[in-house]
């Protein structure tokens, strides 16, 4: 099985538009979907969709159905990396990445931390959630904005529940805010795997416990019930659907950060978490996407 990318050629605007409209079409599907700047001072962009398996021409032409109203005759290209890591590949070059304290970063940009970040050290890998995304940086400043505003201070906010935590980070955040435990869950045991990695590699096993589970079915779960505060940055239409499970695991008073959303689906989780009694405390909007705080 060969690894590929379908992807187009835009500027920064058609990258966010491209995102937002191939993130509604495939969000069911679990696709990675990624934007990217090829050439700084050109001010050219890459918005690409990573399908499993060997290229298929109808996938392709979905795609450009897809983006057809907006990008009229653009060219939807092919590229076929083989054996590469095309996502260690596409981390390499990442900058660092500022939400609120936290400092998302790779090994090689150690000298950017300033002496009151809250760094977090991620190394190229599998699973996504590197900061970059506008979901990760709107759950990191979410974390902080609600963990620092607790009734104790973030130590209150114990135990917490990361799920979907893909790379780690959030559940490392938050590990970072406070003596709080944090279970970290995934349905993807890579993403497990590469979320374990990266809570040795930022010192918080103590705290941060990494499972693979599929929904709220694990005992993990309900040995470590209630949680303070749930933070789950997937995707809209999981969120409505796992919205009674995610109530039934909070405590009384606790939080819930949802993220993984488009900024014209926020009225419909919103509907979905009221109707199981939670209301909306603040929403931040990144690049198109929201990240939603419920008590």
């Amino acid at each position: 099985m060969s690894d590929h990318r379908f992807y187009i050629v835009t500027d920064e605007a058609g990258a966010a538009r491209a995102l937002d409209l191939l993130s509604y079409m495939f969000e069911d599907d679990g696709l990675p979907i990624a934007t990217m700047e090829v050439d700084e001072a050109n001010g050219i962009w890459e918005a690409s969709v990573y399908p499993a398996g060997e290229p298929d021409q109808e996938f392709k032409a979905q795609i450009a159905a897809c983006l057809a109203a907006d990008f009229p005759g653009i060219a939807v290209q092919t590229e076929e990396f083989g054996d590469v890591d095309w996502i260690a590949k596409s981390l390499e070059g990442l900058k660092p990445v500022r939400a609120g304290r936290f400092l998302v970063h790779g090994a090689h940009d150690r000298d950017m931390v300033h002496p009151h970040d809250l760094a977090i050290e991620l190394e190229a890998g599998q699973a996504f959630g590197t900061g970059h995304h506008g979901t990760t940086a709107g759950c990191l400043e979410m974390i902080e904005k609600v963990m620092r505003a607790g009734p104790g201070g973030p130590a209150w906010f114990d135990p917490v529940l990361d799920l979907g935590t893909g790379s780690g980070v959030l559940a490392i955040a938050a590990a970072q805010l406070g003596p709080v435990r944090v279970l970290a869950t995934d349905i993807d045991p890579v993403a497990t795997r590469v979320a374990k990695a990266n809570v040795l590699h930022n010192h918080r096993t103590a705290q941060i416990d990494c499972l693979t589970a599929p929904g709220f079915h694990a005992t993990a779960f309900a040995q470590a019930r209630p949680f303070r505060l749930i933070i789950a940055n997937i995707l809209a239409r999981p969120l409505m659907r796992m919205a009674p499970d995610i109530k039934r695991h909070l405590a009384p008073g606790g939080s819930v950060i949802l993220s993984g959303i488009l900024a014209r689906q926020r009225w419909q989780v919103l509907a979905a978490y009221n109707g199981q009694g939670l209301h909306h405390v603040e929403t931040l909007w990144r690049n198109g996407w929201v990240t939603i705080h419920l008590k």
